[in-house]
């Protein structure tokens, strides 16, 4: 019954079905002309009439007069239909549509490329990644306790909503148009200091049922390249031993202790993961770990039961993203290798290639940064090839005003890894941009 309600008055598209049906006929018919595809019971009666009307040996004139007439009939008439639907379902995207359906069905040929982390970092390389893949799955902590998300998981008894939304927005389609709605932060009444986006999420996570389910919905709205998974659905506390054996809970609260961090561990400890996390990596070209917080961010995600594993059996390409800076209250004083460490300490050798900054860093934001207490990770390459990894360096740090590594540049080195290689083998094809684009030297 819905096919006759193409037929329904008012659609503006029965003349145009019409011509093309009637182009389809005048073409086909050419066709058999030509062909000579006719009944024989009207064959001879058919060449005998059309033999007198356009001359004996001119037959081929009818066909070839039926052709021309159906063709672009037939043509026109589908063409304007499907104008006329895409008018009503897109009437902004009209004059964009080849670019749209080019960059879509382009984007479904990338690699498939898990990102591992949470915070700022994470969203950086997102941002980057989106425009050379839509195969993108960011595994996203749920640990934090601070800010707008403490409130909401404190009052609520949700998940944090903070870092999986920074992700959806990193990831949408029309990232320009939705950011500053779902960033926007309330300044006076009882909702100061929430984000609106993390309100949405609250909101889905009623309606739908679960904050899986919220997270889901959120992503069709905004046309997500991609997925972003919580690592784990249970409220996890995340706690941590200091060198004096000190143990501290909550994510907010472990880098104002400002003491060495001997380990972090989650409370409960038997939680675990989603299992389209698992097969997202066990299908992995690359796995991307960090850049991000290492204690807080990073971590967190490799204390969830089962992840580490999959990390270590997955054929995909592993590389951890070393911060360009060192973090106050967690990386205090740590090399390149101090990080790795750390990540070795916790999920095992987890590690193929470590990506170290090797651009420089402009020195009004080193005086900044340094009066805060962090300065530039040093990388200690011997070290690092000890430990059994290779060390690709890059110019990554984006001029702003702060030190954050270039969402493109480390985009396409990661790209470059995964590409060309892969553990299986098979080298893809670079795609697009990713052709003539970084070539990261290793050191």
């Amino acid at each position: 019954m819905h096919l006759f309600k193409w037929l329904y008055p008012g659609m503006h598209i029965k003349r145009w079905l019409a011509l093309a049906l009637l182009g389809l006929v005048l073409a086909a018919a050419g066709i058999c002309l030509l062909g000579r595809y006719l009944p024989r019971e009207h064959q001879a009666v058919l060449l005998a009439w059309l033999a007198e009307l356009f001359g004996p040996g001119r037959v081929w004139i009818a066909g070839a007069i039926l052709l021309v007439l159906g063709l672009p009939a037939l043509a026109y008439g589908n063409f304007k239909a499907f104008k006329s639907v895409l008018d009503v379902l897109a009437p902004g995207e009209r004059t964009r549509l080849a670019e749209i359906i080019y960059t879509r069905q382009h984007l479904r040929r990338g690699p498939r490329i898990v990102v591992i982390g949470g915070g700022t970092g994470l969203s950086v390389l997102l941002r980057g990644l989106k425009e050379y893949t839509s195969n993108i799955t960011a595994i996203v902590t749920v640990a934090d306790d601070g800010g707008s998300s403490g409130r909401l998981r404190g009052e609520l008894g949700m998940l944090p909503p903070g870092d999986i939304r920074n992700c959806l927005v990193a990831l949408a389609d029309k990232e320009s148009l939705m950011e500053d709605l779902l960033q926007y932060r309330f300044k006076s009444g009882d909702l100061a200091g929430h984000n609106l986006g993390n309100l949405l999420l609250a909101a889905l996570n009623h309606m739908a049922g679960g904050f899986h389910e919220a997270v889901q919905a959120l992503s069709k709205v905004l046309a997500v390249r991609g997925q972003v998974l919580p690592v784990t659905l249970q409220n996890v506390v995340l706690g941590a031993e200091l060198s004096d054996g000190t143990l501290v809970y909550g994510e907010s609260t472990i880098p104002g202790c400002r003491k060495p961090i001997k380990r972090v561990f989650l409370v409960p400890g038997d939680c675990y993961p989603l299992p389209e996390a698992l097969q997202a990596i066990a299908g992995a070209d690359a796995v991307v770990l960090g850049p991000g917080s290492l204690y807080t961010s990073i971590l967190p995600n490799l204390l969830v039961r089962g992840i580490p594993e999959a990390i270590a059996r997955t054929r995909a390409v592993r590389v951890y993203v070393c911060n360009v800076m060192t973090q106050p209250g967690e990386t205090d004083g740590y090399a390149a290798s101090d990080h790795l460490q750390a990540i070795f300490t916790h999920a095992g050798p987890i590690v193929d290639y470590v990506v170290v900054n090797q651009g420089g860093i402009p020195a009004r934001l080193k005086v900044r940064y340094r009066r805060e207490g962090s300065v530039p990770v040093a990388v200690d390459e011997e070290k690092l090839r000890q430990m059994g990894v290779e060390v690709i360096g890059a110019d990554l740090v984006h001029e702003s005003n702060v030190v954050r590594h270039h969402p493109d540049k480390l985009a396409r080195l990661i790209l470059e890894l995964a590409l060309l290689e892969r553990k299986t083998g098979e080298p893809f094809r670079l795609l697009g941009p990713v052709n003539g684009g970084l070539r990261s030297g290793r050191m």
